[in-house]
């Protein structure tokens, strides 16, 4: 194995077989600058004390880590949510785009872009780019622009330009695809902010390190609430993978500690419309970086699907490849009906509106062997009022 722990990468970006930086010559320079700065930069202490103070200040760190007694009860066992939920902006997102965008600007970068699914990393980019004065584009598949409309009109509130993917699925994959298209054809005054731990390395590794606030939070949250710092399980939704990058990275060196990640089967992971990538998926490169990825037997990507567009990939990051191929990290799939009613139970039981992307965390409690004995931690990674339309369908 190339690496001597599961938190980083080598020196190449590879975690295991996995990671890399594929990518075309026009953007190596770019590439190149990023990986040779990120970690000096990210050190720096004007920059840390930047970072910590708009996490505290702006974002509203920390995070409560929420003992949910009637969930808990229902399961009989202990489940604690981290409230990633109550960012600014609704989501765990916004820790990841302020640190790219500070950084962005130290590496004299003027103008940014995005790609989104949910929306929830578009609204965040686009909030970080108003507070900083920064020109903000946003790629966001046409699909997804109409079903997540309200986060669309905060990005555009916020002073950001939405330019629709009309290629492919019309969702995130594609949206992702035309903003690598913008970065080739911009490659010196632009950043890319990559939301999840995807991309060319070093992006999975910085992606990673600025969400492991979740998890540093956590070990201090849970040994202040139980005189222990170390739960039985970390439980989180995974499409690229970001939310669950974090909330697991201050555990993954820990064995005693089972690592759950959600993916989303959709109708079914074997209906033809699913995007459960570690049970579809075999390896292969996606948007600059070898992993898991679902494709046919020509290498062509096949088209994902979930209810939500979050989840809506067909890929995974490096670090969940190498977790879900070594055996580190145990991973589960939920069905679009599984979530809705784990949705609606955590509603009902909590008076929590989740997420599309948590319910499918939550909808992994079925799935386990919990015992009452058991001390488990679930990533809340989103609110839920950008799927209202969607959840009303179900009421």
């Amino acid at each position: 194995m190339a690496t001597t722990t599961y938190q980083q990468p080598d020196k190449q970006g590879y975690y295991g077989a996995f990671g890399g930086a594929y990518i075309p010559e026009m953007l190596h320079r770019n590439v190149e600058e990023l990986r040779s700065r990120y970690l000096d930069i990210m050190h720096e202490a004007g920059f840390q004390q930047e970072f910590q103070q708009l996490l505290r200040d702006y974002v509203g760190r920390p995070t409560p880590l929420f003992l949910a007694e009637r969930l808990s009860k229902a399961f009989n066992t202990s489940i604690y949510l981290k409230r990633e939920d109550l960012n600014h902006t609704g989501a765990h997102k916004i820790n990841n785009a302020i640190g790219q965008v500070l950084l962005a600007q130290r590496l004299g970068k003027k103008r940014i872009i995005a790609e989104t699914g949910a929306g929830q990393h578009g609204v965040a980019t686009a909030t970080v780019c108003a507070l900083k004065g920064i020109e903000c584009i946003v790629y966001m598949g046409s699909k997804d622009i109409e079903r997540q409309a309200p986060n669309v009109a905060r990005m555009r509130m916020l002073g950001a330009t939405v330019i629709p993917a009309t290629s492919g699925s019309q969702t995130l994959k594609d949206a992702t695809n035309e903003a690598i298209r913008d970065w080739i054809n911009n490659p010196t005054d632009t950043h890319y902010v990559i939301g999840s731990v995807v991309g060319p390395h070093p992006y999975p590794d910085m992606v990673a390190r600025f969400q492991s606030v979740i998890s540093e939070e956590t070990r201090l949250q849970l040994k202040q609430q139980t005189g222990k710092e170390l739960p039985t399980h970390v439980i989180a939704c995974v499409g690229g993978g970001s939310n669950a990058a974090g909330a697991f990275y201050h555990f993954l060196d820990e064995p005693s500690v089972q690592l759950v990640a959600v993916e989303a089967a959709g109708h079914g992971v074997h209906s033809g419309m699913s995007a459960a990538t570690t049970q579809l998926g075999k390896p292969g490169v996606l948007h600059g970086s070898k992993s898991l990825v679902m494709q046919t037997e020509d290498g062509q990507v096949v088209e994902p699907h979930s209810i939500s567009a979050g989840l809506d990939y067909p890929g995974i990051g490096p670090l969940h490849a190498h977790l879900f191929q070594s055996g580190r990290g145990n991973f589960l799939s939920a069905t679009d009906e599984d979530a809705v009613k784990a949705a609606f139970q955590l509603c009902k039981l909590e008076g929590i509106i989740p997420a599309l992307e948590s319910s499918h965390a939550l909808a992994a409690l079925n799935q386990l062997k919990l015992a009452a004995t058991d001390t488990v931690v679930l990533c809340l990674s989103g609110r839920g009022d950008k799927d209202l339309a969607t959840y009303m369908k179900h009421l």
